[in-house]
């Protein structure tokens, strides 16, 4: 196993995990994009679950949602997030977190049109994280939706798109013996401002 040092990996993050992903795809093919973001709402209570990462770049991580399911509504009380990453088969972890903010409706669009027809009629038919009271409901909201809105160019309904989590602090972490894992840290102030590497212990 490669060793993880703070003398080696990169002087930010974002080239570092662009690194790491490209040996994931790899490794685990299109799995690699699973990551689970953590939430909380106004009054702190967490909820987690695994989503797509949907890009990532210099600004930050991307995701794209429901703006009024569960994490959604959660990002709109209390917009800060964590992410995490897992590799089994290279023996490594990611972690994210920082604020997070809605991507530009251009960005949302893009990304929209690259969507399967069918996920599109479902995002439409879908009051995601509510109740329903069978999947026979679910699946007449997706028929109507794809009658309502026939042929290849589906619009993007205003109440879905992408967030992107802007990190200040990132951390890299890879299984080593003895439970002697290396972990090496990015930290920063705010957006913009210079990088810290630490490492920590395991």
């Amino acid at each position: 196993m490669p060793e993880l040092s703070e003398h080696s990996v990169a002087p930010d993050p974002f080239t570092q995990f662009a690194a790491w992903f490209a040996e994931a795809r790899v490794a685990h093919g299109d799995d690699a994009d699973a990551v689970v973001v953590a939430t909380a709402d106004a009054a702190g209570a967490p909820s987690a679950r695994v989503v797509l990462l949907r890009g990532h770049d210099e600004r930050g991580f991307c995701f794209f949602t429901n703006y009024e399911s569960r994490k959604g509504r959660e990002l709109a009380a209390n917009p800060r997030a964590a992410m995490v990453w897992h590799w089994p088969a290279l023996g490594r972890q990611v972690r994210a977190t920082g604020a997070v903010e809605r991507v530009t409706d251009v960005e949302s669009d893009a990304y929209w049109g690259r969507r399967p027809v069918g996920s599109r009629h479902s995002a439409w038919a879908s009051r995601q994280s509510r109740p329903v009271a069978s999947r026979s409901d679910l699946e007449r909201a997706a028929a109507a939706a794809a009658a309502e809105h026939p042929g290849p160019d589906v619009a993007r309904p205003d109440f879905w798109g992408g967030f992107r989590l802007v990190p200040d602090t990132v951390e890299f972490w890879c299984h080593r013996d003895d439970r002697l894992h290396d972990r090496v840290q990015y930290d920063r102030t705010g957006p913009g401002a210079p990088w810290t590497v630490t490492r920590l212990q395991p």
